[in-house]
């Protein structure tokens, strides 16, 4: 394949999970490498993106180390793709390729315009709209949020966005793709999903006793965003 990349996220040592992916993509004839991911936990200081104390009044909680690092990481590869101009499909390294695959990225780069970004696998099952229709492949527009952030396809265009609006880190990097207030880029996505996540482990393991912001906590959190909507020129999580 020409005029593409893909880009696998990868931390350092994950020798397991570097095997899995290379039985994957060597498979196909999609040129790609691993881009070191950040080890959150290794960082000795907060990144200029991350301000904990605003990001616990205004999100409800701190993100992980490991939630920072995968965010850090997937702006590096925002950052490939821009400095390269070329599509670049990013990976994170816990996915399996459906066979569909190769049929669906020629699909996306020869048939398919008007799109900047688009999912190549979702945690939730939404509804859809069809956008453009394919041989048992279909572009479609999500209606909700998919989240997960295992495998998409950029342009530059999109990834420079994506720079432009992170200047800030506040929030999950699976959450912010689908946070179209602030980038104002829309992720479009594919139907079926070419790439799949089942019985994948995840390391972002970190956050098991996060519990949904209720009560009281709710409230401060409410109001703390209403303030910054008012006071801010660029809040973080516009109306």
């Amino acid at each position: 394949m020409q005029d593409i990349q893909a880009l696998v996220i990868s931390l350092a040592g994950s020798d397991a999970r570097q095997q899995k992916v290379r039985s994957e993509l060597e498979q196909t004839s999609l040129p790609w490498r691993f881009l070191d991911a950040v080890r959150g936990t290794s960082l000795k200081d907060n990144p200029k993106e991350y301000k904990p104390e605003k990001v616990k009044r205004l999100l409800g909680f701190e993100l992980t180390p490991n939630e920072l690092g995968c965010f850090l990481s997937h702006k590096k590869a925002w950052q490939e793709c821009v400095d390269k101009n070329i599509a670049t499909i990013v990976f994170e390294d816990d996915f399996f390729l459906l066979p569909h695959f190769e049929k669906t990225v020629h699909f996306l780069m020869t048939e398919c315009k008007g799109w900047s970004a688009v999912r190549l696998q979702g945690l939730s099952e939404v509804p859809q709209e069809k956008i453009q229709a394919g041989e048992e492949i279909n572009l479609v527009r999500n209606i909700g949020d998919a989240v997960g952030a295992t495998a998409y396809l950029i342009k530059p265009e999109a990834a420079q966005i994506l720079l432009d609006a992170s200047t800030d880190i506040y929030e999950p990097l699976d959450h912010f793709l689908e946070h179209y207030q602030k980038h104002h880029l829309e992720f479009l996505a594919i139907n079926p999903y070419p790439v799949d996540i089942t019985g994948a482990q995840t390391t972002i393991a970190d956050r098991p006793g996060r519990l949904p912001i209720r009560g009281l906590a709710k409230l401060k959190r409410s109001v703390s965003r209403a303030l910054d909507r008012w006071l801010s020129k660029n809040p973080w999580f516009p109306s």
